[in-house]
């Protein structure tokens, strides 16, 4: 799979680019069965506060699991998939890394949005167009359900952030919210952005639950020196690649649709 000029040229213009069909129906059955399995085993937890960033709501709800990786096998997998790869590498070039994942689950009516950010403002990268997250939907995705919204061009834009009071530690920011677009996707799209873009989701006003899987890469060269050594990174291309046996000791690459069959057996 490769990106398109005109999808390239809106990542460069815009900071984002839209795959709607990146992933197959039968991968995104795996992706909602682990999924499942995290429900199931209490791994995720609800991030939303009364207002005061530290009493968690009983009647909001944001649940999270983040890093996703320690956890999951499968999702441990996806970061090695051929066509993530070949994607993320035409965006920021190579060598480069994983970075960070999670999933934000929002239930039905009770599930609140993720207010309004720039990965940046956390990862600190000196040029945050080595940067790129990937925002894929796990169920259709939707201004209904509250689903992704993003402000066009504000990759170029510095906002000034503080602490979230809606969250346990999310930081937000203020941004013009006329030149917002929602990303609306079916299951299995993909929105890949610079870590510059500033993004939020909203609340989820249906009655079914909807997730976000969202995973974040950077070009090697570009890891700030502060945070080398500090943090555990997964070379995915370039010299320090092993697929995985460097950072997990075993041999990840080339493992995912081996992945998927496990987890819908």
């Amino acid at each position: 799979m490769a990106f398109t000029q005109e999808q390239i040229d809106c990542f460069r213009k815009w900071g984002y680019a839209v795959v709607p069909d990146l992933f197959t129906s039968r991968e995104v059955r795996a992706m909602r069965g682990e999924l499942d399995r995290f429900k199931r085993d209490g791994l995720l937890r609800n991030v939303a506060t009364d207002g005061d960033g530290q009493t968690h709501s009983q009647t909001q709800i944001n649940l999270q699991i983040c890093p996703i990786t320690p956890k999951s096998a499968f999702y441990r997998a996806l970061h090695f998939h051929p066509k993530v790869i070949a994607l993320v590498e035409q965006l920021i070039g190579s060598p480069f890394v994983f970075y960070l994942d999670q999933i934000f689950l929002k239930p039905g009516k009770q599930g609140i949005g993720t207010d309004w950010h720039q990965d940046n403002a956390y990862f600190k990268v000196s040029d945050p167009a080595k940067g790129v997250g990937m925002w894929v939907a796990l169920h259709d995705a939707n201004i209904a359900n509250g689903t992704l919204h993003i402000v066009p061009g504000s990759h170029r834009e510095k906002y000034t952030h503080d602490r979230d009071p809606n969250s346990d530690h999310h930081i937000h920011c203020t941004v013009p919210e006329e030149r917002a677009i929602p990303i609306e996707l079916p299951a299995g799209g993909a929105v890949f952005f610079n870590f510059g873009i500033a993004h939020s989701t909203h609340a989820n006003t249906t009655d079914r639950e909807r997730a976000g899987l969202a995973l974040h890469f950077l070009n090697t060269d570009h890891i700030p020196e502060n945070a080398r050594g500090t943090r555990r990174y997964t070379h995915l291309t370039g010299p320090l690649a092993t697929g995985g046996k460097r950072e997990y000791g075993l041999c990840v690459a080339n493992t995912w649709f081996d992945e998927v069959d496990r987890v819908l057996v």
